[in-house]
């Protein structure tokens, strides 16, 4: 999808060719989602209020305000609002962009930054106060150690079943056994199919679920005492140690990440 068409449904504008990016604003309702598209330029995603939730294939990242996301041009993905947010996207052109990430990167976004690109959304900038200002934006661009929590879907319709289940209600601590009655297939049978579809047992990829959902209650800013009974874990250190197992960071340390 190329940034004019994106513009139909969006409210974009692709950059003009004087300049090497152009900011976008997008206000996005609670459970808002542009479906996969791509664009034909290079996007940092960033909302300065809210959260916001990209998939990349398998991959998942959750952006709070002090995060935001470079995705290269031509890659599919989707965004999507937990909550009420604002998102600003800076659009690239690739013949204009200093940088060669050909993955997309996690960004962290200070003070400075933030301002930057506040600044650069002003239609009304001279080119010459606009570049100066894109030059230090570029510069501020540098990928954090933020480990995503991929989570494959299982094609079989009884186990997929099973996964869009625990994604609605990651608390749920019923065993295979159980699932299976629901579903109509054995236990065996579907910790078969977990383990040959997704690339992970059952009780990995409940974990990993039950993960993925921490990250937007926690962006939130909501207590880890609450955040970990609501994803099913009975005590904060339960979860603690599950999520530093998975991504090597505790949840604390994950949305302060620092630069490689």
């Amino acid at each position: 999808m190329s940034l004019n068409s994106h513009a139909v449904s969006g409210g974009s504008t692709p950059p003009a060719r004087a300049e090497a990016l152009r900011v976008v604003n997008f206000d996005m309702a609670r459970g808002q989602r542009f479906g996969e598209h791509e664009h034909d330029v290079h996007q940092l995603v960033w909302a300065p209020t809210g959260v916001l939730a990209v998939d990349i294939g398998a991959h998942s990242w959750v952006l709070p305000p002090t995060l935001a996301l470079w995705i290269p041009a031509s890659v599919p993905h989707t965004t999507s609002a937990s909550r009420t947010a604002r998102m600003r996207s800076v659009y690239v052109h690739p013949e204009s962009c200093p940088l060669a990430w050909s993955q997309p990167a996690v960004v962290a976004v200070g003070p400075l930054l933030r301002e930057l690109i506040t600044h650069l959304a002003d239609p009304d900038l001279e080119p010459e106060p606009r570049a100066r200002a894109e030059a230090v934006m570029f510069d501020l661009l540098r990928p954090v150690g933020v480990t995503t929590i991929d989570l494959p879907m299982p094609v079989d319709g009884r186990a997929r079943k099973v996964a869009e289940a625990l994604l609605a209600l990651p608390a749920d601590h019923r065993p295979l056994e159980d699932w299976g009655r629901e579903v109509g297939a054995s236990a065996r049978t579907l910790a078969r199919l977990f383990s040959s579809e997704t690339g992970m047992s059952f009780g990995r990829w409940r974990t990993r679920a039950r993960l993925r959902a921490s990250l937007e209650h926690m962006a939130g800013n909501r207590p880890l005492a609450a955040v970990a009974l609501q994803v099913g874990y009975s005590t904060p250190s339960s979860f603690i140690a599950a999520f530093r197992q998975e991504t090597g960071r505790t949840p604390g340390a994950y949305f302060s990440a620092s630069p490689r």
